[in-house]
């Protein structure tokens, strides 16, 4: 490992002069906010400076002066990560990209936009719909910037018909730890041009190099959607009615689960009910939350009525129709609400965000609980039906810091150590940062490991560049 050097007074004026004064903070002048992600039981970490960035030849710049001096470098963009991957462990300095917030233009005969990273997820979203397209990856978190997506390659709710942002990036501007430009991919759809670099840096969490500019594919979009609520009395009825609703050849845009602990919450936060608690007398253990798009009204209707016949044949105890525009806004406004509820109502909360095969996702949060309930620790939990990733939260109002942690440490030494029995994966759209670390190295074996460590190494010789997260570890050991 690196013994990395502090930034000296005669350093920090040199990063000053690349940004300029009013972008850069050093020492006590640094926002608390920059400290911490959206996960604080991980603690606080400060850097000793911060740039916010607001070009390509910005970050090349910076880059180059800390690799020459041994500074390290943690990129970061709106902060709204889980696993600890924006914190800076080492010190040094924090490149932040937020302000890289253009988008530089579409491409219509080529179907794809031209933007910086920090455009933030809701306005790519919105202006893309503007222009008549449509950008599918559909992260939970909106103001999460595009290029933090890419760095994590998240999913979100849209991933069982589209896909992961990955299979989005068509290209992409990068800096790498040595400040050199490089530019990956084409406007282009298929390629078998040696080794794809452009989607080894889709996921690496700023490990291997800080994007700054990306082309993303897009695609018309849809002429008409709905969403149906299917109540269930049962959570594994719920969850068992999924490979059914995917059988019947409807493609749906999503399916997502949802309990009755979290749908209570979420109506408490929001004071928007919804979801249903009770259908004909009978209380609803859970619901799933289907999406249908459709070239037209018949064939949306005609969707809709097989999606209905299936209801029946798994169980449902009703098919709720959201159609009109105000009942999409709030169906999907308390969908989105989900984690925030939890937040609003949790001292102490810690995170999985494990992705198994759907058939084993009853039995998987099944175990959870159980282990939960060992440790006295209350979980609560949400996600995706239609590919398996489940977003598990460990909560606590009555426990202190330090009884917490260890007992969070036994649920999940336990529940990933199923996760791997159940032929799943440690994160699926969430990300390793350093807090998941440990796991990914049980998960994926030694030898994939090392061979992660062994391609870090390649691109970041001087071990500077987000030091701590996935595969590589800081001076004390983390």
């Amino acid at each position: 490992m690196a013994k990395y050097n502090k930034i000296t007074a005669e350093l920090a004026e040199k990063l000053k002069a690349i940004v300029g004064e009013d972008r850069f903070y050093f020492d006590g002048s640094i926002p608390e906010d920059y400290c911490h992600d959206e996960m604080p039981i991980y603690g606080k970490r400060f850097p000793e400076a911060v740039c916010e960035v607001e070009s390509t030849e910005e970050v090349a710049a910076i880059m180059k002066l800390c690799n020459e001096n041994l500074i390290p470098v943690t990129p970061r963009g709106a902060g709204t990560g889980l696993v600890g991957g924006a914190v800076a462990l080492n010190g040094g300095v924090i490149i932040c990209t937020a302000r890289m917030d253009k988008i530089l233009g579409y491409d219509m005969k080529n179907l794809c936009v031209h933007t910086q990273v920090g455009v933030r997820l809701c306005d790519l979203a919105a202006d893309a719909q503007a222009h008549g397209l449509f950008y599918p990856p559909d992260p939970g978190e909106k103001t999460a910037t595009v290029g933090g997506n890419v760095s994590t390659n998240a999913g979100g709710m849209r991933a069982v018909k589209y896909g992961v942002t990955r299979d989005y990036v068509m290209a992409m501007t990068v800096v790498l730890p040595s400040g050199e430009i490089m530019k990956l991919g084409k406007t282009v759809c298929k390629t078998s041009s040696g080794y794809s670099l452009l989607h080894l840096i889709c996921g690496s969490e700023g490990t291997l190099g800080i994007i700054t500019e990306l082309t993303l594919k897009l695609i018309p979009a849809p002429a008409c959607d709905v969403s149906l609520i299917l109540p269930f009395t049962e959570l594994a009825d719920a969850i068992a009615s999924v490979p059914s609703i995917k059988l019947a050849n409807l493609d749906p845009q999503s399916i997502e689960f949802m309990d009755a602990d979290i749908v209570k919450s979420s109506a408490a936060f929001t004071g928007n009910a919804i979801f249903p608690t009770e259908v004909g007398g009978k209380a609803v253990g859970a619901c799933i939350l289907v999406t249908l798009v459709g070239n037209s009204e018949d064939e949306l209707y005609l969707k809709m009525e097989k999606l209905g016949e299936v209801a029946e044949k798994v169980g449902a105890m009703d098919v709720l129709v959201v159609d009109t525009p105000s009942l999409k806004k709030e169906v999907w406004a308390a969908r989105s609400s989900f984690l925030t509820a939890i937040e609003a109502d949790t001292k102490l909360l810690d995170e999985m965000d494990v992705v198994v095969p759907v058939d084993r996702i009853a039995e998987f949060l099944v175990y959870v609980r159980e282990v939960g309930a060992e440790q006295g620790i209350k979980i609560r939990n949400f996600g995706h039906a239609g590919d398996g990733n489940l977003h598990i939260y460990c909560c606590s109002n009555t426990m202190t810091r330090e009884e917490f942690i260890p007992k969070v440490k036994v649920i999940m030494d336990k529940c990933y150590a199923k996760c791997t029995e159940f032929e799943g994966q440690v994160s699926g759209e969430h990300a390793i940062g350093h807090a998941k670390k440990e796991y990914l190295k049980e998960s994926v074996g030694e030898a994939a490991f090392n061979l992660m460590a062994q391609i870090k190494q390649v691109f970041d010789p001087n071990m500077i560049l987000n030091v701590g997260k996935v595969c590589t570890y800081t001076d004390d050991g983390e």
